[in-house]
């Protein structure tokens, strides 16, 4: 809950997510979040990556679930070898606050807080970096 306190994430075009870095899709139901997404973290090393730290963007694929007030965004990396579960609640129209759960080893359980700046992009942030949604 401190994470969560200390987190207040702000629509920026400076943000690292502000400009486009995945492939462009237009075909998502316009108006919510609910869908696909291409998905991207960085802020720790996964040692299953030869060469990885923890300034380098992991990317993959993302699914985006509506269940009443909560959010649940299932990612992969690593060609999809690897997986996370950010399971959110929501706090206002944009506002995104719960936990990350690497479904590869699920001891790795971190606080998360998004911003949900359009139905193209979603700010994440956990303690040690970042886990970044874009359309």
């Amino acid at each position: 809950m401190q994470f969560a306190r200390d987190t207040l994430p702000e629509e920026s075009a400076t943000d690292e997510n502000a400009n486009p870095w995945s492939a462009q899709d237009s075909s998502y139901q316009h108006g919510t979040i609910e869908g696909q997404w291409s998905s991207r973290w960085k802020g720790a090393t996964d040692p299953t990556i030869p060469g990885d730290a923890p300034d380098k963007w992991k990317q993959g694929q993302g699914e985006a679930r509506v269940v009443e007030d909560r959010v649940y965004l299932l990612f992969d990396w690593d060609s999809g070898a690897r997986r996370g579960l950010i399971d959110a609640r929501r706090e206002g129209p944009r506002r995104l606050v719960g936990k990350y759960i690497n479904l590869n080893n699920p001891e790795i359980t971190v606080p998360w807080v998004g911003l949900v700046v359009s139905d193209q992009r979603i700010d994440g942030y956990f303690s040690q970096g970042r886990v970044d949604f874009r359309r």
